[in-house]
């Protein structure tokens, strides 16, 4: 193969492991070579929308709406700019880089000292008690966020779960034919628990929202844990035949692969994108399975327990939701609780169980081999480059 379509393979290739979601697989893959240049249409959209906050300035007077039409133009244009740059994954310059940094750091103090100048205020997201201290934490915010995104291509991953939702929630009902008599089991004589009303009854959203986060990291882990284990029997089988199959459909479906390749270690950043890879499909898998929990808790709570039993168990007479009147606090928290339980029981049964397994898990632990095997190829026709 000649040298000129080797390097033209290698480097679609890394396209492809950027629209996959996986760009860490990228060998050499780093902050000032792959990173930086794929956050320029993210710092670029937040850099000239700040301009946004010197509109309303006092000797604008009636041309302000004209000139906030001209900044938010000028940002959409910038953005879409950038947009078709990044797709071909540019390389910047050392200058270049230097020059994106400092713009961006110089912003959050620049915008607010020139509005106090001239309009005596710091206008949000600043506010007047945090002064620039607001906007600079706001720019680092989003410049941290920016940069988790891009490493590990967060984006992506999250429009492949998307994508995937409608088979998700196919198979989601399936699991449930299958699932919820066992586990109503044991939830449906806790959901008529009068204690467990009488607590969810003063029980705070925001502490319901740290236990359902709780149930989602116990599933992250139990999806690393499995990962390890699917990556270390993947690596062991990197045979012709399976790299051929795993390279079709991609920049590198007809390279002569004859004979088994070595496998190549994981790095710690790469470990974590096929977790997130992993994760975040269990969590949409989850979700689908916790929506339904929620409404099948909620109907049940409606016909079984009246506005009497309610009282009776709560021991007073019970809040209601602002949103929804006629459903009691109590009775959308518990089911919220037990939605969030079963999401739970869900995600580690398909990982776990060998029937579940093998109908829900199996199709995104292809995915995850199917990475592995293209990335193996790809560092096998990269050093030919």
């Amino acid at each position: 193969m000649p040298s000129t379509s080797t390097r033209s393979r290698v480097r679609k290739t890394e396209h492809w492991f950027v629209g996959d979601g996986t760009p860490t697989m990228i060998e050499g893959y780093g902050f000032d070579s792959h990173v930086l240049p794929r956050m320029l249409p993210a710092l670029g959209l937040v850099t000239l929308a700040s301009l946004a906050w010197l509109v309303p300035l006092k000797s604008a007077g009636a041309q302000r709406w004209y000139l906030l039409a001209v900044v938010l133009g000028a940002t959409v244009a910038t953005w879409v700019a950038l947009r078709l740059v990044v797709r071909r994954l540019p390389r910047l310059s050392r200058p270049a880089r230097v020059l994106v940094l400092v713009v961006y750091a110089v912003m959050p103090v620049a915008v607010p000292l020139l509005q106090l100048v001239v309009d005596d205020t710091v206008t949000p997201p600043a506010g007047s008690a945090v002064g620039l201290l607001g906007f600079v934490i706001f720019f680092a915010a989003v410049f941290a966020g920016t940069l988790l995104a891009t490493t590990y291509g967060l984006g992506r991953l999250l429009r492949r779960a998307v994508r995937h939702t409608v088979y998700d929630l196919r198979n989601s009902v399936q699991l449930l034919g299958r699932a919820l008599p066992a586990m109503l089991f044991v939830t449906l004589f806790l959901f008529f628990t009068g204690e467990l009303w009488q607590a969810m009854n003063n029980f705070a959203w925001w502490r319901l929202t740290l236990v359902v986060v709780l149930f989602g990291a116990i599933t992250v882990l139990a999806a690393a844990a499995r990962l390890r284990d699917e990556t270390g029997r993947v690596e062991q089988e990197l045979s012709p035949e399976r790299l051929t199959a795993a390279c079709l459909g991609t920049p590198l479906a007809g390279v002569a692969i004859t004979e088994p390749l070595r496998p190549t270690p994981l790095t710690g950043r790469q470990n974590r994108n096929l977790l997130l890879m992993l994760a975040t499909r269990q969590l949409v898998q989850a979700a689908l399975v916790g929506l339904a929990l929620f409404a099948f808790f909620l109907v049940l709570g409606l016909l079984v327990v009246t506005p009497e039993t309610a009282e009776q168990w709560i021991g007073s007479p019970p809040n209601y939701s602002k949103w929804l009147p006629a459903i009691p606090t109590a009775m959308l928290r518990n089911a919220t609780l037990f939605a969030a339980f079963g999401s739970m029981y869900f995600a580690i049964t398909s990982m776990s169980d060998a029937d579940h397994r093998k109908q829900f898990f199996a199709p995104i632990i292809d995915e995850v081999e199917r990475t592995l095997a293209v990335r193996a190829v790809y560092l096998s026709l990269r050093d030919r480059a």
